[in-house]
């Protein structure tokens, strides 16, 4: 490893501190270096917030000795104006010398512009420094400005012989059964807290009536997405709680959006993935958990169009019932949590 991925590696370190945090904004780190001793570093903590480089440069107590540092950060600095000034701007105006970036910034904003700027300053510039590893960092936000979509996961539990849920009798309500232990369903919260939405379809709004919240962890809860062709889900539900925003993909023009909760109309006719990812990119959505029914799940599967999969499978049995999603697992890798195995699938197609 050389010197520059050292502090690189730092900066991507920082960054992790923003997950779930800054969207629609990227997470990033910044470290500021003189005679290879770490003099300021920072991260982008919350959207609105000051960016990395800027909490960075702030954390210098001697700012005599910006005029001979490296910074470091692992995305672009920005060339434009939102909720805060432009990153590069405040580079430029402390008249830091030496600039390292891990990868550019695929916002068209942005784009490369940031490091002309600071270029035509006079500073030297190096880029792509770790550039997959800040790529992977950033890989809701890539997705997102590249594919005009969300960043996708699948996650479900599945029984031991393939069933998300066992068979339920005619006339029965259909109870709750746990497949996985506390620990990976505490994870499974974990992860809400990380991701800007999540997203379930009708017979699991109905059966389960879920809270889609993250109560066994700390942080944000996702943006509720739910699937309701025809009205279908009963009014005293919690996805109509109106506590978190709620996005409700129907076919009825006289379903009225109120407070928290926005019912947006598509064509059920046609294909609906296609539809339900231009209105979540129109909402600044980068990120998204599907979390079921089957036929959801499936969908999305067939379609092709997902980043990753995250499939419990417990020790239960069922024998009968809701049969689980199919999907090939290559590019796969397996964890244990306890008796739960964690598959995790990435998809690079």
């Amino acid at each position: 490893m050389n010197i520059h991925e050292k502090y690189i590696k730092r900066c991507i370190e920082l960054a992790k501190n923003g997950f779930g945090t800054t969207y629609p904004n990227p997470i990033v780190g910044s470290v500021i270096v003189y005679e290879d001793k770490i003099i300021g570093e920072g991260w982008h903590k919350k959207a609105g917030e000051p960016h990395a480089e800027v909490n960075a440069i702030r954390s210098v107590k001697d700012k005599s000795l910006l005029k001979k540092a490296t910074i470091y950060v692992s995305l672009e600095p920005c060339s434009h104006f939102g909720k805060t000034p432009p990153c590069c701007d405040l580079i430029i105006e402390h008249k830091i010398p030496n600039v390292v970036v891990g990868t550019v910034d695929p916002n068209e904003k942005v784009a490369g512009k940031g490091i002309k700027k600071i270029i035509e300053s006079g500073s030297n510039v190096i880029v792509g420094v770790l550039e997959n590893e800040c790529y992977e960092l950033n890989k809701r936000f890539f997705t997102f400005h590249n594919k005009k979509r969300p960043y996708i996961i699948l996650k479900w539990a599945e029984s031991h012989d393939g069933f998300l849920a066992p068979e339920k009798q005619p006339g029965q309500k259909r109870q709750p059964v746990w497949i996985t232990n506390p620990y990976s369903r505490q994870l499974v919260h974990k992860w809400r807290s990380e991701e800007q939405a999540i997203l379930v379809g009708t017979q699991t709004a109905i059966e389960d009536n879920p809270k889609l919240n993250i109560r066994d962890w700390s942080g944000n809860n996702p943006v509720r997405i739910v699937l309701d062709q025809s009205n279908r889900i009963p009014k005293y539900s919690f996805i109509f709680d109106n506590s978190v925003k709620t996005i409700v993909f129907t076919k009825s023009e006289t379903a009225l959006s109120k407070e928290n909760t926005i019912f947006e109309v598509i064509n059920f006719n046609q294909n609906i993935i296609p539809q339900i990812l231009a209105v979540l990119h129109q909402n600044q959505i980068q990120s998204i958990i599907i979390e079921g029914g089957s036929q959801t799940l499936q969908a999305f599967i067939d379609q092709n169009i997902w980043d990753e999969a995250r499939i419990f499978t417990g020790k239960i049995t069922f024998n009968k019932g809701i049969k689980a999603p199919l999907i090939e697992k290559k590019n796969a890798n397996k964890t244990y949590i306890q008796n739960d195995e964690l598959t995790h699938i990435r998809n690079y197609d």
